[in-house]
Parts: structure tokens; sequence; C-alpha cells
């Protein structure tokens, strides 16, 4: 796993270049960074570590979960054809609002990317590696591709019903786009709630307290009331990570007897 810096402002922190140095070649990604790839959004957090704090939580963060993740990819992923051989981004792009996600590079590679906002505003080293854990959970759970399925599947579906009635090209066309956003939905949730099963298990492995690390929650937009929203709720998705230490731990006691 290599650590680097997406360079294309000047608004790297200081003290990150220090520890991690900076990657003179851009990322490449397929599509827009942190839109197209599996992304997870927090609000603004009213504490703020240090720049200096920050980048050694990051760092020792990812030093950690890098052998973890990698391991259970090439052990447990779903298409065994896919890059185990992860990659972790700072993207220094001005973005005011804290956001990490999962994508791939021109080579297929997954790349896991936090931005300095997150970077800044994450508690402690736990937090950082549970969403580490939740970003690699959905390359090795192959989501990218099942979005894209459902995606495709809900514009062909859409586009059929409207051209069978005899809709015109730009009304089949403005179908298919709202049926590729309604398909995107249809399964969101739940592998937004896989994710947190299996970067809740990588956390733990990593050595770190997921139930620590997903007190995050109680810092990001809660998206229970919202109909379209493709995360389940916060208390929910709380639950889920109580639920699989509940399991892991069940599972440890037993292989103890």
């Amino acid at each position: 796993m290599r650590i680097s810096v997406l360079c294309v402002s000047a608004l790297v922190v200081p003290a990150f270049l220090a520890l991690a140095g900076c990657a003179t070649d851009p990322m490449a990604t397929n599509g827009a960074a942190g839109r197209d790839g599996e992304a997870m959004n927090f609000t603004q957090s009213t504490q703020l570590l240090s720049p200096e704090a920050a980048a050694k939580n990051f760092m020792a963060a990812a030093h950690r979960m890098e052998p973890v993740i990698e391991d259970y990819c090439r052990h447990h992923q779903l298409a065994q054809t896919h890059s185990c051989d992860f990659r972790i981004m700072v993207d220094d792009r001005p973005d005011p609002e804290p956001n990490a996600f999962q994508t791939l590079d021109e080579q297929g590679r997954p790349v896991l990317a936090f931005n300095l906002t997150l970077i800044s505003q994450a508690i402690n080293q736990d937090e950082l590696a549970f969403v580490m854990g939740h970003e690699a959970a959905h390359h090795i759970l192959g989501h990218l591709a099942l979005k894209a399925d459902d995606s495709e599947t809900g514009a062909v579906l859409m586009g059929t019903i409207i051209a069978s009635q005899g809709a015109s090209n730009r009304q089949v066309r403005q179908a298919q786009h709202l049926g590729a956003e309604m398909g995107a939905l249809t399964r969101a949730k739940d592998y937004e709630m896989k994710a947190d099963s299996l970067g809740t298990v990588l956390a733990y492995r990593a050595g770190y307290s997921p139930i620590r690390g997903a007190q995050f929650f109680k810092r990001i937009s809660d998206p229970e009331q919202d109909i379209f929203s493709s995360h389940p709720s916060n208390r929910a998705r709380m639950a889920n990570v109580r639920a699989t230490m509940r399991a892991i731990e069940r599972k440890r006691v037993a292989s103890k007897v």
C-alpha cells in the first residue's frame, strides 16, 4: 500500500506533507473522485486536532490497517480478479465538507481517499481506522460493480417502460436517467450496512476499537428522514456495529472453549 498525496492545489497542510510526502503524479481515477466512488460524508466537527496530531493519527492508522485490509482482501474478496494492492490517498483539493471515498485508479487498483478536512476532524485513530475499513470493505465486497449493475438495470427498465408508451427519444433518455438513480438506491443501504460490518471486523483485527471508531455517527447528519438517502439511519448503523462486535466476541470466546 502506498500512502501519497493528490497534489492539485497549494493548500496541503505542511505538517502532513512533512510526514507523507507529496506524490509527483496526480491520481487518475474512474470519474470524479469522491463522486463516482463509494463515499462516506461527515458533517463539521467542533473538535479540531493540530495538523501535526491529525497527520500522525492518519499515518499510524494507515500503516496498521494496510496489512489487515490487504490480507483479508486476498483471502475473502468476492471477485478474485480484483486487485488487493490498495492505495491510500490524501485529496488536498479545498473542500469544507469532510469526505472519504473508495474508487479505482486507471490500473484498476483500489483507492481509499481522505480529504484533509476529514483527517483534521477525526478525533482519534479508531475513527480513521473504522472509515478505512468501511471504504476498503466496499472494494472487497464488490460494491462499485454491484451499484453499477443496479443503476443499469433501473435505467433499462424505466427506459423500456416509457418507450413502450410511445415516448420521444428525449423522454426515454430522461426516464433512463431517473431509472438509473432509482436503481442505484435499491440496495444502497444494504451495501452500507455490509461495509460497516466488514469495516468493524477489519478495524478490530488491526487492534482498534470499532465501537469507539463508530462514534463519528454522532457527528454526521442523520439520513433517517430522507427517503431518497443511500445510507441507513445513524442509529441503525451504530446498532449494526454493536451487533457485529457481539458476534466477534462470541466467536472469540467459543474459540477458547
